[in-house]
């Protein structure tokens, strides 16, 4: 199954509440964070609402 590698590029300050904790539940703390997720439709939706604040790529 693919992954996808998720990296935070902008702060979660300012931002909506739901985004700050979409952040932290995806395991990411602070600009530069990298993680590697499945690729399933739960994460693609938690990486939808904090898409400008993260970069996204595929990794097989």
């Amino acid at each position: 199954m693919a992954q996808l590698k998720v990296t935070q590029l902008k702060s979660g300050i300012g931002g909506k509440q739901n985004q700050r904790e979409t952040l932290r539940t995806l395991g990411l703390k602070r600009i530069g964070d990298t993680v590697v997720k499945e690729d399933r439709p739960e994460i693609r939706g938690m990486v939808n609402t904090v898409r400008h604040l993260v970069s996204v790529e595929e990794v097989k």
